[in-house]
């Protein structure tokens, strides 16, 4: 199943590299990203949220001023992620950059798809013409169902592991609180009708969850 879902993913990636002007064999940055998202310490920000974001994102298309280039960003955004690290969207659309440029890939274009990418480190939706598409793509994890957004809140806990838990709940409730605290999660109208209220929901639930730990044996 998992070897049938790489290939058609393969196949979404090589329709892109066409449809963008890429030059050459798409496999070699293609199996690039693949080597990135599958590596170990990586729990939700794997190919999975890669393929969810896309399936999101279908959707969505007629939202994009310029599909193609958000389409690339999805896939680029977290192909570097080091929890330890405070640059990896930097460096992921440095990566973006050097394969999309060897394969002769515009200036422009790849110019657009790194500030997409840098878009989603801090989810601002101001600075470009396509961010709130692609900023409401990365946190339409939101609006998923309860089952499928506790899954991704205790996948987000495996990949900080490292992290004591006193810390983790005081930093992760921090993140939610802000999230909450906006008159909207979701910055497009075609978003904030499908996924908002679930997602105030959920949020509310985790928050609710990491409050009690705090009372737990360490």
């Amino acid at each position: 199943m998992f070897a049938q879902s790489l290939m058609n993913t393969f196949e979404e990636w090589g329709r892109l590299w066409q449809a963008v002007g890429g030059r050459g064999d798409a496999r070699p940055c293609y199996e690039r990203l693949a080597q990135a998202y599958s590596e170990p310490h990586r729990y939700y920000h794997n190919f999975r949220h890669v393929t969810e974001c896309l399936d999101v994102f279908d959707s969505a298309r007629h939202l994009a001023g310029h599909p193609e280039v958000v389409e690339m960003a999805i896939w680029f955004h977290d192909a570097v992620y080091d929890t330890r690290s405070s640059d990896n969207e930097e460096r992921s659309a440095v990566l973006a950059r050097q394969c999309l440029l060897e394969a002769g890939v515009g200036d422009d274009f790849v110019d657009t798809v790194s500030r997409l990418i840098l878009a989603t480190k801090n989810h601002d939706a101001t600075t470009e013409d396509d961010a709130p598409v692609m900023v409401d793509v990365d946190l339409s994890i939101f609006g998923q169902s309860e089952a499928r957004f506790d899954e991704y809140e205790a996948q987000i806990r495996q990949e900080y592991s490292w992290v004591p838990r006193t810390i983790f709940v005081a930093r992760r409730t921090e993140i939610l609180e802000r999230f909450l605290s906006r008159e909207h999660i979701y910055t497009t109208h075609f978003f904030d009708q499908k996924f908002e209220q679930l997602a105030r929901r959920n949020i509310q639930g985790s928050l609710r969850r990491l409050r009690s730990m705090v009372t737990w044996p360490k």
